[in-house]
């Protein structure tokens, strides 16, 4: 277990948040893992279209099937990406912050962020529940939309579980800037940054929960 380099004993380090964050990563990568699939899935199937119409006998529903994968790899992923830092972040300023500054400005950003998936969970279920409930589906083979749709809610859902571990883990920096940052991204440089991505391509677990 790592040491708290705020000079703490193991009983006081936030175990219930740690283990939790170790939770919701594993359910984080499925989803990552799930999206990934999805977009094999769809290349293989890309493949099929066009060997199927040189042969004139093309995937029934090609377009359909596209627009409701679309669902599955452009959000399964995002609770991930957040959790590792991927998203693009406009680091000129905060790069040149430390200590408590820095971490009150990421939890700042980290809550409006929130507040905005907030929103988009709360539109995302009210098209799901309308797209079940008056049996919405697609054009040409009639597939029904509102799986995909509550593929969008879903992963918002879990980016919000994610982005409030993350006010947590922010905030227990603001109070004490030396504590080690758990479950946070942090500012990196070139070499740890690519160190960090090699982890977790070969899912290089460390103590900090089960999952990086």
């Amino acid at each position: 277990m790592t040491t708290d380099p705020g000079g703490r004993s193991p009983s006081e380090r936030p175990v219930t948040y740690i283990r939790f964050d170790g939770w919701l990563g594993h359910v984080e990568n499925a989803f990552n893992m799930f999206a990934a699939f999805s977009i094999l899935a769809l290349m293989l199937l890309a493949v099929a279209q066009v060997v199927g119409r040189i042969f004139n006998a093309p995937v029934p529903g090609f377009i359909d099937i596209t627009e409701q994968a679309m669902a599955i790899f452009a959000f399964a992923g995002v609770a991930y990406c957040q959790r590792v830092g991927g998203h693009i972040r406009m680091e000129i300023v905060l790069g040149k912050l430390s200590g408590r500054t820095l971490y009150i400005f990421e939890m700042i950003g980290v809550i409006l962020i929130a507040f905005t998936v907030a929103l988009l969970i709360w539109g995302s279920w009210y098209h799901f529940d309308r797209a079940l409930n008056i049996g919405d589906s697609t054009m040409d083979i009639r597939l029904p939309t509102w799986p995909s749709k509550l593929m969008v809610t879903i992963a918002l859902s879990l980016l919000f579980l994610r982005l409030l571990m993350q006010i947590y883990g922010y905030a227990r920096l603001v109070a004490h800037p030396d504590r080690e940052p758990i479950a946070v991204p942090v500012i990196e440089g070139v070499e740890e940054h690519a160190k960090h991505e090699i982890e977790e391509a070969f899912g290089e677990e460390d103590d900090k929960g089960g999952a990086k």
